[in-house]
């Protein structure tokens, strides 16, 4: 046998093995390649219609805020202005009305019966008095008196609900918010929440004058309006309770200011409307 001849086969043997060996490499990669290249393709397809979609979603809709229109006084001449506008613009408001006011004649009662039929109106309480006609000092100064003016109006009206505002006096009693802006006032105030009721001030007042006619313009009130969200002063954050008096509105210019404040802040569509009851803390049930 030649001594050689071992050695040849096993070079040649490791030739072909190293021949097929590149030669399934090669195949290999040529299969997963163009494999691959369709699953490649469906996964950018896929994330491509992602970014799409994500383009395509809807923005999250801003939060409103809310302002509680409320009217003090009533019943009076410049009520039933203040209904019809009301009535047209369907929006809800507080009225806080004075117990005398509404049997103080005829024409006053019977405006207080068609506001209290209407859904829109939420009646409150504003004493049965007004602090004595307006002798404040003397009013706050004896506690007791006050909740019993309170109660009778209350009582004297059939009112249902537990809310009230305190004449002459920005005073806070509820479950979110106390407050009281004269001193002297706060143990009248104590004593009123004592007797389980909730007393509501206000955060912006459209005033009037010694003729009684409204002091700030609309657009005035409107940018007041805007200025006190935009700069967190209310009592609570995006919650704007307002004062308004609605024998202002016994005149037809001060009406149309009324309905034109109210319209704008509508086109705003950032505000809403509602009740006092509705109010964070001022809820009876």
């Amino acid at each position: 046998m030649d001594p050689d001849s071992g050695g040849y086969i096993n070079t040649s043997t490791i030739f072909k093995t190293s021949l097929l060996t590149i030669t399934f490499s090669a195949f290999y990669f040529y299969r997963t390649e163009k494999y691959s290249q369709p699953f490649k393709l469906t996964l950018e397809k896929k994330d491509s219609i992602t970014v799409a979609e994500k383009k395509q979603a809807k923005p999250v809709k801003k939060k409103k805020k809310t302002i509680y229109l409320t009217f003090d006084d009533g019943p009076n001449k410049g009520t039933r202005s203040v209904m019809h506008i009301i009535e047209q613009e369907q929006v809800p408001v507080t009225l806080f009305v004075v117990g005398e006011h509404v049997y103080g004649s005829r024409y006053q009662s019977a405006i207080y019966d068609s506001v209290c039929q209407s859904r829109l109106f939420e009646i409150a309480n504003h004493s049965y008095t007004h602090a004595f006609g307006n002798r404040f000092e003397k009013f706050y100064a004896v506690p007791d008196s006050a909740v019993k003016d309170f109660i009778r109006c209350a009582d004297s009206l059939h009112l249902t609900t537990r809310i009230i505002r305190t004449p002459g006096r920005n005073i806070w009693r509820t479950d979110s918010t106390s407050c009281t802006d004269i001193k002297t006032s706060t143990a009248a105030a104590d004593s009123l929440q004592q007797n389980g009721f909730k007393a509501v001030g206000w955060d912006l007042e459209w005033h009037f004058d010694d003729k009684q006619r409204l002091v700030q313009t609309t657009e005035e009130m409107i940018n007041q309006v805007d200025s006190a969200f935009a700069k967190n002063k209310t009592k609570i954050t995006d919650h704007l309770v307002l004062l308004a008096h609605d024998q202002v509105y016994a005149n037809s210019q001060d009406s149309a200011s009324l309905q034109q404040f109210i319209n704008k802040l509508k086109e705003k569509d950032e505000y809403d409307f509602e009740q006092v009851s509705k109010y964070p803390g001022v809820s009876t049930d």
